[in-house]
């Protein structure tokens, strides 16, 4: 294990090398750049040739993308993600500042889809082709097929506008900090209450059909008609038996599930005006901000890349059969 651990840790360097070098390209062939913006007039005035050119001077845009990357790569080395076009700010440093909300949010929804999915999921495989199966089943699919941002549009409109029973902007009110912590933590809540069920939908869906098929593959296992067969009630063999072997593929796919908690939703977050990984990532492909752009790309690669590694890994815990050479 701890071998593979190595080997696969030592592929990472290749991979990630190639996707910041596809990432970098792309960006860079993309039409606009921050000077062209200001010079349109949409961050402020036009500006002289002089000034353009000096521009593009100041943010290393007069040199070849070979020579840009390899000035990129080289403060990578350091961790240093260079300073954002936009305020100059160091990269890393809004990346802290806004992780620690898209990790609340994500976290969230990751453990509500998971309580809910499991126990749905489970009960559905023992109870195939029953009613509750059947209607759950259209339900959860006709969930998952709608748009995160169309329903995030309908609740704002319904419970956030026309009720006016649930905030739908920020991460708390202007004055929340005011009002003691229990009535802070409470605001706190209120205004995750929204962006958490549009981010969980879809999730408890596709989980609840994932664990359903998984455990209706260990049920036809010939070892759980020998453990009916002893006479066990089928609390115990769903619980003893089944489970533990549905639980890893359920692993595999939460490994997987990783770099959402850090990447964040994009269009959600904007949506909501969420303060995290996702609207800063939404603004500065706006305003061509490349050295965030590159940071959170780089970031979002190595936790997908860590993800399929976890996720490996917990399978070799949950199942003692997988051996890795």
């Amino acid at each position: 294990m701890l071998f593979y651990t190595l080997r696969r840790l030592a592929y990472l360097i290749p991979t990630l090398l190639g996707i910041t070098i596809v990432t970098f390209v792309l960006i860079s062939l993309a039409p606009g750049n921050p000077v062209d913006l200001i010079q349109s007039g949409v961050m402020s005035s036009g500006i002289s040739i002089e000034g353009y050119n000096e521009m593009l001077r100041l943010y290393g845009l007069d040199k070849p993308i070979l020579i840009r990357y390899g000035v990129w790569l080289e403060r990578l080395l350091t961790l240093d993600f260079g300073n954002s076009f936009l305020d100059h700010r160091p990269v890393i440093v809004k990346i802290w500042e806004r992780l620690p909300a898209t990790l609340i949010l994500n976290l969230a929804s990751l453990a509500l889809a998971s309580l809910l999915a499991i126990p749905l999921g489970l009960y559905s495989a023992v109870r195939q082709y029953s009613l509750f199966d059947k209607l759950g089943g259209t339900i959860l699919y006709m969930l998952y097929s709608l748009p995160e941002f169309w329903v995030a549009v309908v609740l704002i409109m319904v419970f956030g506008v026309k009720l006016q029973a649930l905030p739908f902007i920020g991460m708390e009110s202007v004055d929340a900090r005011e009002l003691g912590f229990f009535p802070y933590l409470w605001d706190r809540i209120l205004h995750m209450i929204l962006p958490t069920i549009c981010l969980t939908y879809g999730s408890l869906a596709y989980l609840s059909r994932f664990v359903r098929g998984s455990t209706l593959e260990v049920i036809r296992q010939d070892y759980i008609r020998t453990a009916r067969a002893k006479g066990l009630d089928d609390a115990r063999v769903v619980y003893r038996h089944v489970f533990k072997n549905t639980l890893i593929p359920v692993l595999t796919l939460l490994g997987i599930l990783l770099p959402t908690l850090i990447s964040g939703s994009v269009i959600l977050e904007y949506i909501f005006s969420w303060p995290g990984i996702g609207q800063l990532f939404f603004e500065a492909v706006l305003s061509r901000d490349y050295p965030t752009v590159m940071g959170l790309s780089f970031m979002t690669a190595v936790m997908v890349l860590l993800g399929t590694l976890v996720a490996d890994l917990l399978c070799a815990w949950a199942d003692p059969r997988i051996t890795y050479e």
